[in-house]
């Protein structure tokens, strides 16, 4: 991959012809160039043309590849031992709240991915060429990343000599920092993003030996629909993996390449999560409204949403269409993300039944979409997403029932899976037919993603969380104190006002801050926290800190079923009585009108179980656990309900704010 459209030493920059320079980036460009970006270019090299005319040493980049983000910084300067980020805005007057945003966004993501950036001064300059001048004051963010910076077109050699003032202590090498190892972790709104604009997965995701990479598993995958395809047959094979390990960027990925190959071919990305579609949609459509808007093209958000919502689409949909028709579905290829939560018989017989009319229908979810698939005269390919310990909801089928139908009603399928489906028991629990996909299936471990790389500070963090719940304290110690202390911060309070002060003074730039908890989470009401509330969550995502719906604002909650399958920076989690610790285990209770009722049914203790699995796996850079008091004098708050649950956590080393 290109890093830099144009790269050189500072002198010889100054020496090269505008000409040359401008043919040399526009050569890069993929994008149709449009007068005004050219413009905007030769602004930008007459600035700092005139800036750096008696520099000798420093090296300069344009349109460095910021690739988490899928776009590319105007310029990055490197002198001596100083990395400067710089963002234009050429013709601007003002020092924009969007602009400053977007230029410490791109010094994090080097700060954070990028191996030679990693324990470099880093300083984010924005300049905006017709503003006034502005008094800077050079200050530290954190670990050598230092505050914004602005300056026009005549203060920008002031700033940067302010900033070479320091202290000069080594000599950065540009083309070693430029080649170093490069490890973006997107989130799932950005992957998208990046990969409908083009991208391939190598370019916006992990390629490090500690992570398993995800192009391998997308390989794998296209070689079982090459296979399937070349030998007319049907196939379905489940790609499993921790949370966060990246499934739903592999399954975008499939879908996104194989909607490509070829236009008799077509793929599409199917979630039953409502709030995931709803909010990758939204992404996308913003986001092919703004990229034409960028190009001078004026394309409505509805025009937009058309193209995006064939690309997305909700799962319940894709059945509801399958059910007024016999006919096969135009997709040869569909990814089912979190397949483990559709339906079983039951909840699906009764649904049909309450909202679609159907007395007689007798086939669980997993059961009616494969036959709909099956429907195909000839070969097609169904990719199931499966998270482990994932089930959220009543109802929900987990693994067995996919491999129930395939076994009882496909005997004709080819059938492909990782090993850790019938080894790890948050898959598949029943031997017999762990057994029968020994004998009958096709085992292969490159699909399977055993890294979490969500939390990208530490991608042990999944391991740890599966600790706390299965009350290892030993292991939740160990993991504590060797992996997460020093590079994931994980906090406790018992004060909700200083949680949400916690997340203020964690975030930097555009990360996303938020508040979860428990859709079971009744008695959190008294500090505001009503999970009965429900957000929009594109919103909630989406939409600016000026926003008071927004994540940001701290004021709605959301819960598992709003987030699952998607990730916030840093989070609170708000820890209730549905779920609390006491005599060294978990207790397991729903509130029913005026109190709490103990919940008896293993299958809806492990729903409850693996609602704060999810929340507790949310946060990409780290999260405080809001536990309150308790009340003595409101039977439904009594302080034991909540004191050894914040004794557990100070046992495995988590610090109290």
């Amino acid at each position: 991959m290109q890093r830099s459209y144009y790269s050189n030493s500072l002198n010889k920059f100054i020496q090269d012809d505008t000409n040359k320079i401008l043919g040399e980036l526009a050569r890069h460009h993929t994008h149709a160039l449009e007068d005004l970006q050219k413009n905007a270019w030769i602004k930008q090299i007459d600035i700092l043309k005139q800036a750096f005319c008696n520099y000798e040493h420093g090296h300069i980049f344009f349109e460095f590849a910021i690739p988490r983000m899928g776009k590319r910084v105007d310029n990055i300067i490197i002198i001596n031992d100083s990395i400067f980020i710089i963002e234009f805005k050429v013709g601007s007057i003002t020092y924009d709240n969007s602009a400053i945003e977007q230029v410490i966004d791109y010094s994090q993501d080097l700060k954070n991915f990028h191996e030679g950036s990693h324990t470099q001064k880093l300083f984010p300059i924005l300049i905006s060429t017709e503003a006034n001048s502005f008094k800077n004051t050079i200050e530290c963010l954190h670990e050598n990343l230092y505050k914004p910076l602005f300056a026009n077109k005549n203060s920008f050699l002031n700033v940067i000599e302010e900033c070479l003032s320091i202290g000069k202590e080594h000599v950065i090498c540009p083309l070693s920092w430029q080649s170093s190892i490069y490890k973006p972790t997107p989130t799932i709104i950005e992957a998208a993003q990046a990969l409908y604009k083009g991208h391939n997965v190598q370019e916006i995701s992990r390629s490090d030996s500690g992570a398993i990479n995800l192009s391998i598993t997308t390989d794998k995958v296209n070689k079982i629909i090459n296979s399937s395809k070349s030998t007319n047959k049907k196939s379905i094979c489940f790609i499993t993996g921790v949370p966060g390990a990246g499934k739903t960027l592999a399954g975008l990925n499939i879908a996104n390449e194989r909607m490509n190959i070829d236009e008799g071919e077509h793929a599409v990305f199917l979630s039953g999560n409502g709030p995931l579609v709803d909010v990758l949609r939204e992404a996308l459509t913003r986001d092919e409204v703004n990229n034409a808007k960028e190009l001078g093209n004026k394309l409505t958000k509805k025009e937009a949403a058309i193209k995006t919502h064939a690309f997305i689409q909700n799962i319940h949909h894709f059945r509801d269409d399958s059910l007024v028709t016999d006919k096969a579905p135009i997709e040869k290829v569909v990814v089912f993300d979190e397949a483990q939560r559709a339906w079983n018989q039951e909840q699906t017989s009764s649904f049909m039944k309450r909202k679609k009319g159907q007395d007689d229908f007798e086939s669980s979810e997993p059961r009616f979409l494969i036959d709909v698939m099956n429907r195909h005269e000839g070969w097609c390919t169904v990719i199931c997403l499966i998270g482990g310990g994932q089930e959220i909801n009543t109802g929900e089928a987990g693994l067995e029932e996919w491999i129930n139908s395939l076994k009882n009603h496909f005997p004709n399928w080819n059938i492909y899976f990782s090993n850790s489906i019938v080894e790890d028991k948050n898959y598949l629990r029943d031997y017999s037919l762990k057994e029968w996909l020994r004998i009958n299936a096709n085992i292969d471990e490159n699909l399977h993603l055993s890294v979490s790389v969500r939390s990208y500070r530490s991608e042990k963090l999944s391991d740890f969380i599966q600790s706390v719940l299965d009350v290892d304290t030993s292991m939740a110690k160990n993991l504590y104190k060797n992996f997460l202390k020093d590079v994931y911060p994980i906090f406790v309070t018992r004060d909700f006002e200083k949680a949400k002060e916690w997340l203020k003074s964690k975030s930097i730039g555009s990360e996303r801050t938020g508040v979860v908890a428990s859709s079971g989470a009744y008695r959190l009401r008294p500090f505001g926290i009503n999970v009965k509330n429900q957000i929009d969550a594109p919103v909630w995502f989406l939409n600016n800190k000026d926003d008071i719906r927004s994540s940001y604002f701290n004021e709605e909650v959301a819960t598992e079923f709003d987030i699952q399958g998607l990730e916030l920076d840093w989070t609170c989690v708000c820890w209730d009585g549905d779920f609390y610790f006491n005599n060294n285990t978990w207790m397991f209770r729903k509130f029913k009108g005026t109190k709490w009722q103990n919940i008896n049914k293993d299958i809806i203790k492990n729903y409850l179980l693996n609602a704060y699995r999810v929340l507790l796996t949310r946060a990409r850079q780290g999260m405080i656990l809001f536990i309150p008091y308790g009340a003595k004098d409101d039977k439904t708050r009594l302080p034991e309900f909540y004191d050894k649950t914040f004794e557990y956590m100070k046992e495995i080393g988590i610090q109290e704010v």
